[in-house]
């Protein structure tokens, strides 16, 4: 087996051998503070995905192991997320009750099925398919994922029945309506949760303070007598490592569970990869992104078959993962077996804890997952990014949960499609200020061009989305001038399409007795043109490699009839100089 081979198969031999006393000592502490931090998020996110809590926990003990061994980051922690909690829940209620068996194995369905997606596009090289995902649809996603999530748990804190599948606006009528029914025990016995919560994190913020608050709010709760009052209790977990269970794969759970397994594999790649980088960016570490592909797909496909739910990459655990010291990705396996020993000793003090005091940090959780000052900064900086973002947020609310995100990419691309069909293109001339004579724009400085010679500078790509831009403005230039030169140094694409307009308008201006002509072309569009035979259609004498060679092998051409009766010197051939001006030089301040 090559080495090649060998490393792409079993990823995780790149980084063993650097593996050492000093290395695992940082990783057990660090995963000593995930352990920590993910028993209240386990449970917490289990039951936005409407499952028992013990599911959170599942997950969070076996899909770490796997992504961190398979994948590329040494700081990624994998497991429960609030996103695809949200999603998971979205998706399977509307074919079963939440918490019961037919639920589960839905779910397990659903996971398996997001897992070999993922892994399929990781083994397909398909890595930059996240790259198609824009910032402003994940944070539209994430804001309305994080609107929807505290919804659900308002009846929680007030206390208040309400129906399960109702939509956004159903749920806050419904609640609006049942507010006389609210239970003042439960909805204190949350709040205090919450407020415990946001207290300890503004003193401390490297003390567990999820955890501490629940443990508060089960204290809270007890003194005051809170089952008299009906205070609902998560109940006793089981103290068992995950059981194997086989998903029931049948054609029409395949059928059923589709739209939504993609939905969630997309959800699950872009939260995983994103938070990679950005950690990567303080490690100075590379993160493979088809690599990070396989490593969530696996760890969703194993996950699947010992009782754990979809999980991605978690930003808050990844975080502090690195923030703690861990060195190699054992830190993500040390927190996952931590866990299951703590497990044992926690589950049964799980027959305390209040869903209100459940459901405080859940709103906390939820509020935290919105990134005001990105919203703020894509608020001011672009009406296109807004749109995106306003249209993610807005069908993250009201339409189904996997419509959002494929929503806020097709308008993501329709918006960039629309950029992009429109190159700049500007008319250029030497400015007759400078001594070499530098091409700036004309009608920004307004300065004198020649009355034979067109010079545009077109700056964007050349393709099928763009060529009635492009002809539409040289349609304008044909009524006025014979000759037109098209300076190509900001052009990096050029296609067939494209190609074949610029041929046409050569056809034209040669009929009337000019022609079009091209220099500057970058390698890859010269490429196009040669391979095509445009080349030679155009004409390979007007064809040039800089402005220089085109404006004194165009200005011959010129009609010199027309040169002798023109007052202006636009070139320095004009007054006869042999001197040739530097024209590819960039201006300095004038461009």
């Amino acid at each position: 087996m090559s080495e090649k081979i060998k490393y792409q198969l079993f990823p995780f031999l790149r980084w063993i051998r650097k593996v050492n006393q000093n290395t695992i000592k940082a990783d057990l502490l660090a995963g000593l503070t995930g352990a920590v931090i993910v028993l209240p998020q386990g449970v917490a996110f289990a039951m936005i995905a409407g499952l028992p809590p013990i599911y959170g926990l599942y997950t969070a003990m076996i899909t770490p192991i796997v992504a961190a061994m398979f994948g590329s980051s040494f700081h990624l922690i994998s497991g429960p997320t609030t996103a695809i909690s949200l999603v998971v829940f979205a998706a399977i209620s509307q074919f079963a009750v939440p918490t019961t068996e037919e639920f589960i194995g839905l779910v397990l369905v659903l996971t398996l099925m997001a897992g070999c997606i993922q892994f399929v596009l990781g083994i397909s090289r398909m890595g930059t398919l996240v790259n198609f995902v824009s910032h402003s649809v994940v944070i539209g996603f994430t804001s309305g994922a994080a609107l929807l999530i505290g919804t659900s748990q308002i009846k929680h804190l007030l206390g208040i029945n309400l129906e399960t599948g109702l939509s956004f606006q159903e749920s806050w009528l419904s609640i609006l309506s049942n507010l006389e029914g609210t239970n003042g025990i439960i909805l204190l016995v949350g709040l205090s949760t919450l407020a415990i919560a946001v207290l300890l994190k503004k003193i401390y913020h490297r003390l567990p303070n999820l955890l501490i608050a629940m443990v508060a709010g089960s204290v809270i709760n007890y003194l005051l007598n809170g089952d008299s009052y009906g205070v609902p209790v998560v109940g006793e977990l089981p103290s068992n490592l995950p059981p194997f269970r086989v998903p029931d794969i049948s054609i029409e759970n395949l059928q059923m569970l589709a739209p939504n397994a993609f939905a969630i594999a997309l959800l699950g790649l872009i939260e995983a990869v994103a938070i990679g980088r950005s950690i990567s960016n303080k490690s100075k570490q590379r993160i493979d992104g088809n690599q990070e592909f396989i490593g969530q797909g696996l760890s969703n496909i194993v996950g699947s078959f010992f009782s754990s739910y979809a999980g991605s990459g978690s930003f808050t655990r990844s975080g502090i993962n690195f923030q703690a010291g861990a060195k190699t990705p054992f830190s993500a396996v040390f927190s996952a077996i931590i866990l299951m020993g703590m497990l044992f000793y926690v589950a049964p003090l799980a027959a305390f804890l209040p869903i209100p005091a459940v459901g405080g940090i859940i709103l906390l959780v939820a509020y935290n997952l919105i990134d005001f000052h990105h919203i703020r900064q894509i608020l001011k900086s672009s009406k296109r990014e807004t749109t995106v973002l306003l249209i993610t947020f807005l069908a993250t609310l009201f339409l189904d949960l996997e419509f959002a995100i494929y929503f806020g990419v097709f308008f993501s691309l329709v918006f960039y499609l629309q950029q992009t069909s429109k190159p700049t293109i500007v008319s250029m001339a030497p400015d007759p200020d400078l001594n070499s004579r530098k091409f700036v724009n004309a009608a920004k400085y307004q300065i004198k061009e020649c009355p034979q010679l067109k010079i545009l500078r077109i700056d964007g790509s050349i393709f099928f989305g763009a060529v009635d831009h492009v002809a539409a403005r040289l349609d304008i230039e044909k009524h006025l001038y014979k000759h037109i030169l098209l300076v190509f140094s900001g052009v990096n694409l050029c296609d067939t399409a494209g190609a074949e307009l610029l041929v046409n308008e050569g056809v034209e201006l040669k009929k009337r007795g000019g022609a079009l002509y091209i220099s500057s072309a970058k390698k890859n569009v010269r490429d196009v043109l040669r391979k095509g035979g445009y080349d030679k259609q155009i004409g390979l004498d007007n064809i040039f490699r800089t402005k220089e060679e085109a404006v004194t092998k165009i200005f011959g051409r010129l009609s010199r009839g027309v040169c002798d009766i023109c007052r202006e010197t636009v070139f320095l051939e004009c007054d006869g100089s042999k001197l040739k001006p530097n024209f590819d030089q960039p201006a300095l301040d004038r461009s």
